[in-house]
């Protein structure tokens, strides 16, 4: 985990550079106050004998230090700021861009929740004990290092009493930090799970209120609070107990510094002014295992963090277009599909889509109709390539789709779900997100097309108008034309239509219609309608069962056939 932290921090190296040299600096000029300090006593000791010139020389030189000391971690904190929040906005960027890439296959299957806790408050997380490990760490080992240094300078014996104390500090702080991992992991579980809960409890809560379940929403968050709660107690209490046991040890040391030192200065083998300082170096030697236990805790939460992200990270991207993967142009898509033996399964022991066959020439109108879980939004997903056939073929325009770039054969055809998706931002840039360049014109022109203009003019700002996220200040209607004039710009030779009107009028749902004829003119669309009425005019009806083509033909031959189509159209009207 360390290794992979530090290929994402080396980028940094000149800020890292610059780091230790000013932390070098700045411990350096801390350690050699005491010196100075007891320079400063022994100029003092006796009465009648202070000497002030010295004593006033020694104070310039401590000032002197004590302000470099000062801008050395100034500089050292910039730096240090420099490198986590550069590795946090990588880790985002690079969480972002491995989201794009994942199959639609793990986005169905992970709550959303959940990957917003590892891009957010687990990157957060990570951030803040890798700048305490910056922080603290190197400053925390450097002074005992230096610490060490000085006090073998001043009198080796009494160093030797530092040393042989000293691996109590590392077994204490490891025994611990082996017990904070695991908690600290479940800690950074359970959130992901409680900010997923969340999420979904505040998109549903109107369905929740509908059906009062609001006391059974409450008791599952409960219990989920509950877990949490005691991961983080436990993940707290191993880490609260890190700072007594180290300051223990610390004590520990001190007195033995304290104890030795007087006795060597009885017997005059070192000066006051000597065992000052080695007390203050006793005190800073021991000042930086708290520090280092308290962020080994830190970054034992940042790690478990850090796996979460990485997780994302090393999950399994889609698979790449082949090599010499056809780049499909407006021109060159004729409207053709070919449907040949394909097999689909989501779960691999429930079938659903068996040697399905199908050919659609150009410019035709095919329309899907089916029972719930027939297979219609199967097959669109199919032809969309979100998700690969387990075996046979799709082909457009004569080639197999595996062997065409996703982005071509998505900009070959245009989508209107009846899940509408808006993002965040202005009523132009929402019509306008399938094409950037498009002008006010082309937008108002779309608009007009899926009769939205009306609505728009009345809006606020008009196109101007910003709407929140999902578009939820504007009614389901509205936003089903919105994603309608967001296909009218495009245009593209291919269309696809999943219950595109299910959230609008009647009287609105016939000039619709008659727009989207004039739109599929000339350009092959595949239609998926509940509402029966809607497809009369398709060149081809296909009724589909349990993944198969039951029966196929328009609307007046199917209904002569008085088969599967005819009872579901007819059940539409009976009371």
């Amino acid at each position: 985990m360390m290794l992979r932290v530090w290929k994402h921090i080396r980028k940094y190296w000149f800020y890292m550079v610059c780091s230790l040299f000013f932390a070098a600096v700045s411990v350096a000029a801390q350690l050699y106050v005491p010196i100075l300090t007891g320079n400063a006593i022994d100029f003092m000791i006796g009465a009648g004998k202070v000497d002030f010139g010295a004593v006033w020389s020694v104070l310039k030189v401590i000032l002197a230090a004590t302000a470099i000391a000062a801008v050395s971690q100034w500089i050292f904190g910039i730096c240090n700021n420099k490198i986590t929040y550069s590795v946090s906005r990588d880790l985002r960027n690079a969480a972002i861009a491995k989201i794009q890439k994942l199959p639609v296959s793990y986005l169905d299957a992970h709550p959303t929740g959940d990957l917003v806790s590892r891009v957010i408050a687990d990157v957060e997380q990570f951030a803040d004990g890798l700048l305490m490990g910056f922080t603290q760490f190197f400053t925390g080992l450097l002074t005992i290092l230096g610490t060490l240094a000085f006090m073998l300078y001043v009198n080796v014996p009494i160093t030797l009493v530092v040393v042989c104390v000293t691996p109590l500090s590392f077994v204490v702080a490891g025994f611990i930090a082996r017990k904070t991992f695991r908690n600290f992991r479940i800690q950074s579980e359970v959130r992901g799970q409680q900010t997923a809960y969340i999420n979904e409890m505040i998109e549903g809560q109107r369905v929740v209120q509908a059906f009062c379940q609001e006391k059974e929403s409450l008791e599952q968050f409960d219990e989920m609070n509950t877990r949490l709660q005691d991961a983080s107690l436990k993940a707290i209490f191993f880490s609260s107990i890190t700072n007594p046991a180290t300051r223990f040890v610390n004590n520990v040391v001190y007195a033995g510094v304290a104890l030795v030192g007087a006795l060597y200065a009885v017997a005059g083998g070192i000066t006051v002014g000597q065992l000052s300082c080695f007390l203050s170096y006793a005190n800073q030697y021991t000042k930086p295992f708290n520090e280092i236990s308290g962020v080994v805790t830190e970054l034992q939460n940042a790690m478990a963090c850090a796996g979460r992200i990485f997780e994302l990270l090393d999950e399994k991207e889609r698979p790449e277009d082949v090599p010499d993967a056809r780049v499909l142009t407006t021109g060159e898509v004729d409207g053709t599909v070919e449907i040949s033996d394909v097999s689909f399964r989501y779960v691999p022991e429930r079938s659903l889509i068996e040697h399905f066959n199908l050919t659609v020439k150009p410019g035709q109108r095919v329309a899907i109709v089916g029972p719930t879980g027939c297979g219609k939004t199967t097959i669109i997903n199919l032809l969309m390539r979100f998700y690969d056939v387990d075996s046979g073929q799709i082909r457009v325009s004569g080639t197999d789709i595996r062997r065409i770039t996703r982005h071509s054969l998505r900009k070959s055809y245009g989508m209107v779900l009846q899940d509408t998706w808006l993002k965040s931002g202005t009523i132009y840039e929402n019509i306008a997100y399938g094409k950037p360049d498009a002008t006010r014109e082309e937008v108002e022109k779309a608009a007009k097309a899926a009769h939205a203009h009306s609505f728009i003019k009345r809006l606020p700002d008009g196109y101007d108008t910003v709407i929140s996220e999902d578009g939820g200040n504007i009614s389901q209607g509205q936003k089903q034309l919105l994603c309608i004039a967001r296909v009218m710009l495009c245009l593209p030779p291919m269309l696809i239509l999943d219950e595109a009107t299910s959230s609008i009028d009647t009287r609105t749902e016939i000039r619709i219609q008659n727009a989207f004829a004039k739109m599929m003119e000339g350009r092959t669309s595949f239609i998926v309608a509940h509402r029966l009425s809607t497809i009369r005019e398709a060149d081809v009806i296909l009724v589909m069962e349990n993944g198969r083509i039951m029966e196929q033909g328009t609307h007046e031959d199917l209904l002569k056939k008085k088969g599967f189509y005819a009872k579901l159209y007819n059940s539409q009207y009976e009371l």
